[in-house]
C-alpha cells in the first residue's frame, strides 16, 4: 500500500503534483500513459492500495473536444468512474481535477452554487464527472474532493495555450497576433493550484466541489501587458477582432470555499507568477 496514487503523472500538472508530495514526505506512484489507458478497467486491477487518488489523467484543451468528443467522454467520465469504483474498492478518498464549467456566468465572482452551463464538450465532460463523483459521495460514502481549476499557468504548459503562446512570440521577437483583446480570465499560479490539491489530502469526508482560482481576472490585453513588461519589450500587438466561438466575457472565481475547507488563499499574483514562468521556461 502507497500513501497516494496520482494519475496523469505525466502531463503538466501530475508531474509537478508527484515531485510536490515526495517532498512533502509522502509513499506517491505516478501512473501515467504508459500504465495504459484510463478508460479501461484493465490499469486500475493492476494499482495497489492507497489512502488517496488524485485523479488528474484525462482529455483536457478546449478546441481539441469539439472534433474529439468521443475520447474525451472515454477518458474524463468513464476514467472518473473507474476511479471511483477503484477508490470504493480500496476505501479511499478521490481528489479530482476539474475544470471551469459555468459557461457564462450570470454573475462576479463566480460561487460553487452558481449555474453550471458548459459551453464545450470539455466543460460537459468535466461536469459528467463531477456529477459522478457526487452520487459515489453521497450514496457509496467515498470522500471526495472536486477542485474547480480556472485558468492555470506555469512553465511547461503546453504551447497552445494563451500564456505560454504569447510568452514564445515575445521571445521570438514578433509581433503579436491575437483574436480578441477583451475576454478577461482568473488566471491562478501552477505552484498555488498544488498547494490547494496537497490540502486536499486532508478531507477525510463527504463531498466538496471547490474553486481553485486566484480571485481576480486580467484581459488578454493585460496580460500581453505584463509579459512585455516582465520581457522588456514592446512588440506590436495585432488584434484580429474575432470572437471566438461559445466566448465568455470574464471570469473571476468566489475563492471563499477554499479558504474555508481547505484552509487555502493564493500566494502568487500574476506578475510575479509570470516571473517565475519566465525563468523556469
Amino acid at each position: 500500500m502507497v500513501d497516494a496514487i496520482v494519475t496523469g503523472a505525466g502531463g503538466f500538472l501530475g508531474k509537478r503534483l508527484v515531485e510536490r508530495l515526495k517532498q512533502a514526505g509522502v509513499d506517491v506512484l505516478a501512473v501515467d500513459r504508459t500504465h495504459g489507458d484510463i478508460s479501461e478497467e484493465a490499469i486500475w486491477q493492476k494499482l495497489p492500495a492507497a489512502g488517496t487518488l488524485f485523479h488528474l489523467a484525462g482529455r483536457t484543451f478546449v478546441p481539441d473536444s469539439w472534433s474529439q468528443g468521443p475520447s474525451f467522454m472515454a477518458a474524463n467520465v468513464l476514467g472518473t468512474q473507474h476511479a471511483l469504483n477503484w477508490c470504493k474498492r480500496h476505501k479511499a478518498r478521490l481528489v479530482f481535477a476539474s475544470a471551469y464549467v459555468y459557461g457564462v456566468p450570470e454573475r462576479l465572482p463566480i460561487h460553487e452554487s452558481d449555474p453550471v452551463r458548459p459551453n464545450n464538450p470539455y466543460a460537459l465532460s468535466k461536469h459528467l464527472a463531477e456529477q459522478l463523483c457526487e452520487f459515489a459521495a453521497t450514496h457509496e460514502q467515498i470522500p471526495v474532493v472536486v477542485l474547480r481549476l480556472f485558468n492555470i499557468y506555469g512553465a511547461g504548459q503546453r504551447p497552445e495555450f494563451l500564456i505560454p503562446t504569447l510568452l514564445n512570440r515575445i521571445r521570438a521577437k514578433q509581433d503579436i497576433q491575437v483574436m480578441d483583446l477583451s475576454p478577461r480570465r482568473d488566471y491562478v499560479f501552477v505552484d498555488d493550484v498544488l498547494s490547494a490539491f496537497a490540502k486536499a489530502m486532508d478531507v477525510s469526508e463527504g463531498y466538496h466541489c471547490i474553486n481553485i482560482g486566484s480571485g481576480m481576472s486580467y484581459s488578454v490585453q493585460e496580460i500581453i501587458d505584463i509579459l512585455q513588461q516582465a520581457a522588456g519589450t514592446d512588440l506590436p500587438v495585432v488584434s484580429s477582432c474575432a470572437v471566438r466561438r461559445n466566448e465568455i466575457p470574464d471570469v473571476r472565481a468566489d475563492i471563499t470555499r477554499a479558504r474555508a475547507v481547505l484552509g487555502w488563499r493564493p500566494e502568487w499574483d500574476l506578475p510575479a507568477g509570470i516571473r517565475v514562468m519566465m525563468k523556469e521556461s
